[in-house]
């Protein structure tokens, strides 16, 4: 795991003056933590997260994040927060687990903040080895007052306001930390105090940070107009079914796994990614494996299932359309999953270009895979316009 994200949710929430912990204020029925945690579990490339929770609220907090995290929770953790910000996140930086290189710092208040937006940070921290922030030109007139009275006008073009996640190198922020003289309004003030380099990249207008009702109500209107475009979501189910051959080499989700019996077909037989592929072309309307890579094109023959669904996620492309999720559960005997579900799912998502959730089942002893002559994979995909 070589990047992470600190969540700050212990603040009071005392200017928003709902009467409760701000991250656990409710956005158009959902809390504004289980909205920050989710976005991180979109996001292709594994990353651990450390909520830094108020600590009345812990036990709370860790069901959330659980809730939210499912089959990922190993990668999570919960810890109380300090007596301010800049204690919190020393807290939850302490939290983080060994071999993290990067690490992201976000207000669990920016809870409407893209997917997108974290990407962009990571990549920018990876490339330059610097502390990267997300930002957006202002674009008010700014005024220096001294009490109610105007001095002078500002020039704005040199002036940005910065949003979150803030992404720097795990090991140079905690020195950073360590030595700071001061509490800071933000990581970035943090690290450029200690002599860090820290870059920007373009942020985001729905990474607000709510702080007051209107805020609150503003992102209530953000969540709003985002639900009239569900329609535009769309949903595809895909199954494939493989006897095993004890000739062929076992290939399951894209994975090799020596000393199995291998699955009989045209190509490689590997029904978990026959059946993503399926599910992908059935949630953008474009047929079926079948009819789009058949027996009947030698090109085919004894292909990895790679080629399907990349395939598949070309189709999609053109006709406008991407993937942001799709599950798949084996269904059958063997071979044995569960040790490598983690690499499955990376190896599928990387090829697929959104997360991928792999689970695992046996019928019990019924049916063909009950008796071990086969394997079969359901898959359901959901897609959006690109």
């Amino acid at each position: 795991m070589s990047r992470a994200v600190v969540v700050v949710a212990a603040g009071s929430g005392t200017r928003l003056g709902i009467g409760d912990a701000k991250a656990f204020v409710p956005v158009a029925g959902e809390l504004m933590l289980t909205r920050a945690v989710r976005t991180v579990f979109t996001l292709a490339e594994p990353t651990a997260v450390v909520v830094v929770a108020p600590a009345a609220r812990l036990d709370e907090c860790r069901a959330l994040v659980a809730a939210v995290a499912g089959p990922a929770v190993h990668l999570t953790a919960v810890v109380p927060g300090g007596a301010d910000r800049h204690a919190s996140v020393q807290a939850g930086l302490d939290a983080l687990p060994d071999g993290v290189e990067l690490v992201g710092v976000h207000d669990a208040a920016r809870c409407l903040t893209p997917a997108a937006q974290f990407d962009a940070v990571f990549d920018a921290a990876r490339a330059t080895g610097d502390g990267v922030v997300p930002a957006l030109p202002v674009t008010d007139t700014v005024k220096r007052v001294e009490g109610d009275l105007v001095v002078e006008t500002v020039d704005r073009s040199a002036l940005v306001g910065v949003q979150t996640p803030q992404v720097f190198p795990l090991g140079a922020l905690r020195s950073a930390y360590a030595v700071a003289q001061r509490a800071e309004t933000d990581d970035a003030g943090v690290f450029r105090a200690a002599g860090g380099t820290v870059r920007t990249v373009p942020g985001d207008a729905d990474a607000f940070k709510i702080t007051t009702r209107w805020d609150l109500a503003r992102a209530e209107a953000v969540v709003a107009s985002r639900a009239g475009n569900v329609r535009a979501v769309r949903v595809g189910l895909g199954v494939d079914v493989h006897a095993f051959d004890a000739a062929s080499p076992c290939r399951v989700g894209l994975l090799d796994f020596p000393g199995e019996p291998g699955l009989s077909g045209h190509s490689d037989g590997d029904a978990v990614a026959h059946a993503v592929c399926d599910a992908l072309l059935s949630a953008g309307g474009l047929g079926d494996i079948g009819g789009r890579f058949g027996t009947a094109d030698p090109r085919y023959a004894g292909a990895t299932g790679d080629v399907f669904v990349r395939g598949a996620v070309e189709l999609l492309a053109g006709a406008g359309l991407v993937p942001t999720g799709v599950t798949v559960q084996v269904v059958g005997n063997r071979p044995r999953i569960g040790a490598r579900r983690a690499e499955m799912q990376d190896a599928l998502a990387a090829v697929v270009g959104a997360p991928v959730a792999v689970s695992g089942t046996t019928t019990d002893g019924l049916g063909f895979t009950g008796r071990g002559e086969g394997l079969a994979a359901i898959a359901t995909a959901v897609v959006r316009p690109a």
